[in-house]
């Protein structure tokens, strides 16, 4: 029996037929339905740079376009299971995702007084996807990768993965500001992120 990981094809090799549409349509489809680690990670690795290169173009920082981008592809692996192809593109689809996140990252900068994880604000919340963040690979593959990170990023890693806990929830754990959490999962993510690509 084939792995997912062989019935997966690169995305180059369909791009230049005019097949991308549907391919990456399927790959969404086998993450609702499978939760498929490899479709994750070739979604994740052609869509994650031409998202943060397009929220860049929209006047995002560097780091903030990076970070916005990373939560889309969360949220692509958590909402996949609501995606219709007949009603969207997949790069649509996503490429909205990312834009509605950086609207909310703008009306809380407009808005800074106002917290939106406050739990008088807001009913229950859905978990964070940060759990999904690691590539979506093979276990070992991940493991191998975590063992690169220094030792606070790790922690903070297997919060957000093994325990779903949002930034916040992390934060209230660890006793760490917001802001330093924040950073120092783009950091570990970014330090998985080079590791897994090299190992795909």
């Amino acid at each position: 029996m084939q792995s997912s990981g062989q019935n997966i094809r690169s995305a180059r090799e369909v791009l230049d037929k005019d097949q991308g549409a549907t391919y990456f349509a399927s790959l969404i489809e086998t993450i609702a339905e499978q939760k498929s680690r490899d479709a994750f990670a070739e979604l994740f690795k052609h869509f994650a740079p031409r998202l943060k290169g397009y929220l860049m173009r929209l006047g995002s920082p560097d780091q903030q376009a990076e970070e916005i981008a990373q939560e889309a592809m969360l949220t692509v692996w958590r909402k996949a299971h609501l995606y219709k192809r007949n009603l969207a593109a997949p790069s649509t689809w996503i490429f909205i995702i990312a834009r509605n996140r950086r609207i909310d990252v703008l009306r809380r900068q407009r808005f800074p007084e106002i917290d939106p994880d406050d739990p008088t604000l807001v009913g229950d919340e859905p978990m964070r996807p940060d759990d999904a963040l690691i590539g979506r690979v093979e276990a070992d593959k991940v493991r191998s990768a975590l063992t690169k990170l220094p030792d606070e990023q790790r922690e903070l890693v297997r919060l957000a993965f093994y325990n779903g806990w949002s930034h916040s929830e992390i934060a209230r754990s660890t006793e760490l500001p917001l802001g330093t959490v924040k950073s120092r999962l783009r950091l570990a993510f970014s330090r998985l992120r080079n590791e897994l690509d090299e190992r795909l």
